[in-house]
């Protein structure tokens, strides 16, 4: 059953900081939020029926070209993380999302994700089955009306006097 519910974003994952995931200082280190986002959108990608099943049974993947992460808050060993996810875009290949890790309430993480739909026969993008692409697009419009936070698509950029 599906987790997508019109303008609510995907909100199925949680976890608890693991030991492996804290550095020197005690907290979660950088490398460790990348997996951690990855396994938030992973859980996003199973729900739209594009993971792992998808890729045994059609030889179709999506692969991840781009990633920006946003570190926002410390993560200590005692932490529960929790995940809204949303679809920013999508095309027939392509599929951004963007993701936010959260301890409570407090936003500690954000990070925007762009996959491209690749044949790995090929190596090749290649359109979405249209079953697929049907899913990617009711989830594009469920989370058509969730605010846009205003970091999209900015890359990475230290901030500069007078701009």
């Amino acid at each position: 059953m599906s987790e997508i519910r019109a303008g609510h974003p995907f909100t199925a994952y949680r976890t608890k900081v693991r030991p492996e995931w804290l550095d020197y200082n005690g907290h979660v280190n950088d490398s460790a939020y990348a997996v951690i986002c990855t396994e938030a959108n992973e859980l996003l990608l199973e729900d739209l029926g594009l993971s792992e099943t998808y890729r045994s049974s059609t030889g179709c993947s999506l692969y991840t070209v781009e990633a920006h992460l946003r570190y926002l808050g410390e993560v200590g060993p005692a932490a529960e993380l929790r995940a809204e996810t949303f679809v920013v875009e999508a095309d027939s290949k392509r599929l951004r999302v963007h993701t936010t890790l959260y301890v409570a309430d407090q936003a500690v993480l954000t990070g925007e994700h762009l996959y491209l739909h690749v044949d790995q026969s090929t190596g090749r993008v290649t359109p979405f089955p249209a079953d697929r692409g049907e899913v990617v697009g009711s989830t594009l419009a469920a989370h058509a009306g969730l605010d846009r936070p205003p970091h999209l698509g900015l890359g990475v950029g230290a901030p500069r006097p007078g701009r």
